[in-house]
C-alpha cells in the first residue's frame, strides 16, 4: 500500500481551511494530520508532527513567510506550500526566498491543488502561471530592485555554511560528517539552496558562490 502524503494546513480562515482539507482528505492517497491558524501554530505542529507538506497562508496572524523560514531551518525535510490571496510580487519573491515549493493563489479548483501538492511532494516547484511569468519579465527587463538583489542574502545561516563547503568541492556525504548531518538532511538542504539560487545544480550554485566563498 502507498504511504499517504502527511499534510498540514494553516490559515486562520476556518470555513477556507476546512474546504481544504476536506478536498484533500477525500483523496485516498492525503492524510490532513494538523491543523492551525497562526504561525507559532504552523512551526509547533510542524516540528512535533514532521509532516510531507505544509500549506500556509501568507496573512495568518504571525505571518506564513516568517513560518515558512522557521520551518526551513528546523525542519528541512518538509515542503511547503503557500496558499494565498496575495498577487504581490514582493511576496511571491519572500516566499520562495524562505524555501517555499510552491505558491498558489486561493480560488484554484479542488482538482488542480491536488494536482500541485501531488507534485511538489514529488519533488517539483509550482508557482501560479501569470505570477511567475510577471516575475520573469521584469527580471529579464531587469528590473531596478531585482538587478541589485544579491540571491546569496536569502540563505539561512545553516545553507549558507553547506554552500561554503560545496563551492569548496564536498559532496553531500562529506558536508554531512562535516556538520553532523545526515546525508538526506543535507540532500534537502542543497535542493533548498538551488530553489532560492534559482540554479540547475550543485555546480552552478558552487559557481554563483565562488567569490563570495573563496577557497582558503
Amino acid at each position: 500500500m502507498t504511504e499517504k502524503i502527511r499534510v498540514v494546513l494553516v490559515d486562520d480562515h476556518p470555513m477556507f481551511r476546512e474546504g481544504v482539507a476536506m478536498t484533500l482528505a477525500d483523496e485516498p492517497d492525503f492524510e490532513i494530520v494538523g491543523q492551525g491558524v497562526s504561525a507559532g501554530d504552523a512551526v509547533r505542529l510542524v516540528k512535533d508532527l514532521l509532516s510531507d507538506i505544509v500549506l500556509l497562508d501568507i496573512s495568518m496572524p504571525g505571518g506564513g513567510i516568517e513560518a515558512a523560514r522557521q520551518i526551513a531551518v528546523a525542519c528541512p525535510v518538509v515542503k511547503m506550500v503557500m496558499l494565498t490571496v496575495s498577487e504581490h510580487d514582493d511576496d511571491v519573491v519572500a516566499a520562495l526566498q524562505a524555501g517555499a515549493r510552491g505558491y498558489i493563489l486561493k480560488g484554484v479548483g479542488g482538482e488542480v491543488l491536488i494536482d500541485i501538492v501531488r507534485a511538489v511532494n514529488r519533488g517539483e516547484s509550482y508557482v501560479s502561471p501569470d505570477l511567475a511569468a510577471r516575475l520573469l519579465v521584469e527580471m529579464r527587463n531587469g528590473d531596478g530592485r531585482n538587478a541589485r538583489h544579491d540571491p546569496l542574502t536569502g540563505l539561512t545561516a545553516r545553507e549558507e555554511q553547506i554552500l561554503k563547503l560545496v563551492s569548496h568541492g564536498l559532496s553531500n556525504k562529506e558536508i554531512g560528517r562535516e556538520l553532523g548531518l545526515r546525508e538526506k538532511t543535507v540532500k534537502h538542504y542543497m535542493t533548498n539552496i538551488l530553489q532560492k539560487l534559482q540554479v540547475r545544480n550543485r555546480v552552478e550554485a558552487a559557481l554563483l558562490a565562488r567569490d563570495r566563498f573563496p577557497t582558503e
